[in-house]
C-alpha cells in the first residue's frame, strides 16, 4: 500500500494512552480512531496533548487504527 492509498481525516485527540496510542474523535460522526505519531513526528519531538487538532491518515482497510501526521496550530 502506498501513502497515496491512505484516507486523511481532521478530529481533536480525546485520551493519551498508554504506548504512544492516542484516541481520537473524528469530526465525520462520531467515529473514534485509535492512532499513534507517525515517524516524521516521532523524530522532530512534536508533542501532542488532548484537545488538540489533528489531521490522521486511516487505512481505507481498518478505520479504526491510523497515523497522526499533522498537530494543528493553536492560535
Amino acid at each position: 500500500m502506498s501513502k497515496g492509498d491512505l484516507l486523511e481525516m481532521e478530529g481533536t485527540i480525546q485520551d493519551a494512552l498508554g504506548g504512544g496510542q492516542y484516541t481520537i474523535k473524528l469530526d465525520q460522526g462520531e467515529a473514534t480512531v485509535r492512532a499513534q505519531l507517525s515517524g516524521r513526528m516521532r523524530r522532530h519531538h512534536i508533542r501532542v496533548l488532548p484537545g488538540d487538532r489533528v489531521r490522521v491518515a486511516v487505512s481505507p482497510y481498518d478505520l479504526t487504527h491510523g497515523l497522526i501526521v499533522y498537530r494543528g496550530r493553536t492560535n
